[in-house]
């Protein structure tokens, strides 16, 4: 079999670049290695604040992580600007590429006689995933900071910020109990809604007390609770039931009317009484009803009068219509409540 010469000289100049690649990658090797690493700056000189993501797991393929790192340099140094990340550098560990690249950097500037404060705010986003969950990690900052008087250059190292991956989708089984994970914080429910409204519903609630209180209530608590039916009201109340007590009864309720109407009160005047004090207006028929067992009371014991069986609880009642009255509340739209 004859070899070609073409063959024979392809062959040649194959072997002739693998031999320069050979001798370019020991050299750059051997430059490489040469090349010894900047001296760290004097703690001394610089103040570092870092402001993390405020939490450290449960992120999925292209999620943000925002970053805040403030940076105060004394003097006579000073940054070198030319060494602050730049955008679209992707982190690698032990040559291998992590999945975090760096999308977009902000920074700020703020000079003083003493000192220069450099902020700045990076973000992050995650271009890896897995099966399962996966550590990554911010990895740390190298900057370089110059002496201003000696012309020398150090590093200043910015510290890692560990966090880790999830997965979009479970694989296979998941023993919760294994898969737990200190990096993980507990859920916390957000009460607020729930206090708020309770607050709003305690509220409501007090509000609906006080207004039942308002309307049947029976002692001056409130503002014209103490008026002169809810007082007679009262009386009224302790009063025996019998004769005696019923004539007492009729005469407290006298009192009552006149003390409202400002002079005495009696069927004749009725109606100044009603013009005058028109919040009684619905009680008027209830009012003459009660002259009518004035009378039959005190003048006419033999005149009929259409009233219950129980002379004393008509009084109760008319007494506590009257106190609604002078309450400002209309006993029509009392009863339509109750109803």
């Amino acid at each position: 079999m004859k070899t070609s010469p073409l063959n024979i000289k392809n062959t040649s100049l194959l072997r002739v670049m693998q031999g320069l690649m050979l001798a370019l990658t020991l050299h750059l090797s051997t430059a490489m290695a040469d090349v010894k690493p900047l001296p760290d700056v004097d703690p001394k000189f610089v103040t570092i604040t870092e402001t993390n993501p405020t939490r450290d797991a449960g992120y999925v393929v292209g999620d943000m992580l925002d970053r805040t790192v403030v940076i105060t340099i004394k003097k006579p140094y000073e940054l070198v600007k030319e060494s602050l990340p730049i955008v679209g550098y992707e982190h690698r560990w032990k040559g291998q590429l992590i999945g975090v690249e760096l999308v977009d950097i902000k920074t700020k500037e703020k000079l003083k006689s003493d000192s220069a404060t450099h902020t700045l705010h990076l973000r992050y986003q995650v271009f890896t995933t897995g099966r399962t969950v996966k550590h990554a990690s911010l990895k740390a900052e190298i900057l370089q900071v110059r002496n201003l008087q000696t012309k020398e250059v150090f590093q200043l190292r910015i510290p890692f910020f560990d966090f880790r991956v999830s997965p979009l989708s479970i694989f296979g089984q998941v023993k919760l109990h294994e898969d737990l994970s200190p990096f993980v914080q507990p859920l916390l429910l957000d009460a607020g809604p729930e206090k708020r409204n309770l607050t709003l519903l305690a509220v409501l609630l007090g509000a609906s007390l006080l207004g039942l209180l308002y309307i049947f209530g029976v002692y001056a608590w409130l503002p014209k609770m103490g008026g002169p039916f809810a007082k007679a009201y009262r009386d009224i109340r302790k009063m025996p039931d019998n004769a005696e007590g019923l004539q007492n009864a009729v005469a407290r309720v006298h009192q009552s009317l006149n003390r409202t109407a400002g002079n005495s009160l009696f069927a004749s005047n009725l109606a100044d009484f009603v013009t005058s004090k028109p919040a009684f207006a619905p009680a008027s028929s209830q009012i003459e009803q009660f002259f009518n067992l004035s009378k039959q009371v005190f003048f006419e014991p033999n005149a009929t009068v259409h009233l219950d069986d129980n002379p004393k609880a008509w009084l109760l009642k008319f007494c506590r219509q009257l106190r609604d009255c002078e309450r400002g509340l209309r006993p029509e739209n009392k009863q339509k409540a109750n109803a």
